[in-house]
């Protein structure tokens, strides 16, 4: 009976080792290499599969999902002869697993050794401010090579990145105080451009103004100009019609037109700020004799206007038909101002 069940469990045990070894689950993201006798034969996909048992077995376990490898930090020598410390990243996939597995040992080292190795010669290539500035361009020229050199194995190379890139504490010293210098240089060229600016806008404001005032300055100098021409029309025709007075020798205007420049010289003589007491050199008797004239000619004037008034009753009287008569010319006064109707 005891050897019954120690039978049967051996035999237990050996039918789930049996079944392991021949039935294969391969999980998503997975190939599995199936060899016989030791010699590859094929890959196994994800699902379920069933091997030969005693004759076929499983080789390689292969991730084919991206993966991302480390580039560890070397120092490199650029063209300039300057110390930079570099490291990166590099995201593979593996495309074939069957060359990945038996065409290359240690795939993970072997990619990390052959990025540094690219890595020395395309950054030691290029000179340092070019290091710095084209990351792009390292990464591009990368890229390029390590996945040419990585295609026989199987295996993608989709990108690499220059992670971290470290000059030398004196070159960073020296391009800080470059970089300083350079804004420095950028504020005072920004600054003189405002400068500038403002300069011709205060010009530009200043020559507006200018014109402005020119125009002024004309605008009032032909406005006095034309006012002192009426005024000088004004006056010639005064003195002509004095001078007309003065030619039929009427004496009435001579004393009417020296009295009106008496009266204007004694009222600027008054209006002197500086005038406290007015002097009048001259007698008195003349201004009274010069106002006694110009009465006279104002009772001349009204003598002439009652004689045309009367004219005129008497030609309305006499015409026939009231037809419009042409309004005679209106006498002369002597001094040749025309008398007004009161």
């Amino acid at each position: 009976m005891n050897f019954s069940l120690i039978f049967f469990v051996m035999f237990a045990v050996f039918a789930i080792i049996f079944l392991f070894s021949v039935i294969k689950i391969v999980p998503q993201g997975r190939e599995f290499t199936v060899e016989r006798f030791g010699k590859y034969t094929k890959t196994l996909t994800p699902g379920i599969h069933i091997l030969t048992p005693f004759v076929e077995r499983i080789g390689r376990r292969m991730n084919m999902m991206e993966q991302v490898l480390d580039v560890p930090t070397q120092e490199v020598i650029t063209r300039d002869n300057a110390m930079v410390k570099v490291d990166g990243i590099v995201f593979i996939q593996v495309m074939d697993a069957a060359k990945a597995a038996y065409r290359v040992d240690d795939l993970t080292y072997a990619i990390s050794q052959l990025c540094m190795t690219n890595l020395r010669t395309v950054v030691g290539s290029m000179e340092l401010d070019e290091v710095l500035s084209q990351r792009d361009s390292i990464n591009t020229r990368l890229l390029h090579v390590i996945d040419a050199a990585t295609e026989p194995w199987g295996i993608k190379a989709n990108r690499i990145e220059i992670k971290d890139l470290t000059p030398p504490v004196d070159i960073t010293n020296a391009m800080a105080r470059q970089m300083k210098a350079e804004r420095e240089r950028r504020a005072v060229i920004t600054e003189a451009d405002g400068e500038k600016q403002a300069a011709i806008a205060r010009a530009e404001g200043a020559k507006q103004a200018a014109i402005l005032e020119a125009e002024g300055r004309r605008e009032a100098a032909f406005r006095d100009a034309e006012a002192r021409e009426r005024e000088a029309e004004a006056e010639a025709k005064a003195t002509a019609m004095v001078s007309e007075a003065i030619a039929r020798g009427d004496v009435n205007a001579i004393n009417y037109f020296v009295a009106q420049k008496y009266v204007e010289a004694f009222a600027e003589l008054a209006r002197s700020p500086q005038q406290k007491t007015v002097i009048v050199p001259a007698e008195m008797g003349a201004l009274v004799g010069t106002i006694a004239g110009v009465g006279e000619l104002v009772g001349l004037a009204k003598e002439q206007q009652h004689v045309r008034t009367d004219a005129r009753q008497a030609a309305r009287a006499a015409a026939p038909a009231p037809t419009p008569a042409r309004p005679a010319a209106s006498p002369r006064r002597p001094g040749g101002a025309v008398p007004t109707t009161e």
